[in-house]
């Protein structure tokens, strides 16, 4: 799969996911900027080792959102793909939740990729081409407990999928979502030993998967390979979320 001459918006690109994104685009040959919140060295880090641009952005600021998207068409006259990746958790039971941790957590995780689709897709629709691709979360389709707030904002971003494959599609620009399960990052390494046991334990393949083999995954969506689907949905979890783990 080759992305030559091929802009990519990576929002949360510096850590986890997103950078397994961002690399693997950038040696696809594509050009590459990332949004990062805070981690400057991270962003550093990445860009010294995969030549990508990262852009200090907040996701809860569609001014910064535009500001950062004039910057980067201004400079390449083009965007062809954006991935939807940036995300936060906030977890603790209900009960116990205050409303700043149900609402930061639905702003950064469905308000964000709003914002990110109504300043790119006027670009996409203009040229009549381009690609979106969201990354949601197991936790929108199966439950787990004390997350309530991340579940809901997940779920959400399937249906704002699903409904924004149907206005696009006739523009020319296909929309589709790839659905992780548990992933090896930051996130997840800091779970305790019996818990992540227990994960495991659900999962057909008895690991938690790896960043890249989630990046391959947004590679083919965005491909011309995957030239006929949109408005659909690919689950990178193991088996976690199928029937039989289930039972």
């Amino acid at each position: 799969m080759c992305f030559k001459n091929k802009t990519v918006i990576v929002t949360g690109g510096s850590r986890g996911i997103g950078s397994a994104i961002v690399a693997q685009f950038c040696n696809a040959g594509a050009t590459v900027f990332f949004t990062f919140n805070k981690d400057h060295e991270a962003a550093d880090r990445i860009h010294d080792q995969y030549n990508a641009t990262g852009i200090q952005c907040s996701q809860q600021d569609i001014t910064d959102i535009e500001k950062t998207v004039e910057t980067i068409y201004h400079k390449t006259g083009s965007i062809d793909i954006l991935v939807n990746n940036a995300g936060i958790t906030s977890d603790m039971f209900l009960m116990l939740m205050q409303f700043e941790n149900w609402n930061k957590v639905m702003d950064v995780n469905i308000n964000g990729p709003w914002r990110w689709v109504k300043t790119i897709s006027r670009i996409m629709i203009s040229a009549q081409k381009g690609v979106i691709i969201n990354i949601a979360s197991v936790s929108g389709i199966v439950g787990i407990s004390g997350q309530t707030n991340y579940a809901a904002s997940k779920g959400a971003l399937l249906a704002f999928n699903r409904a924004l494959a149907a206005e696009l599609g006739t523009k020319g620009i296909r929309v589709n979502a790839v659905v992780p399960g548990f992933i090896e990052t930051d996130m997840t390494s800091v779970m305790p030993r019996d818990i992540k046991r227990e994960n495991i334990n659900k999962i057909l393949l008895k690991r938690f998967g790896k960043p890249d083999e989630v990046a391959n995954a947004v590679l083919f969506l965005a491909s011309d390979k995957a030239s006929y689907i949109t408005g659909q949905e690919i689950i990178v979890d193991g088996g976690l979320t199928s029937t039989v783990a289930l039972k």
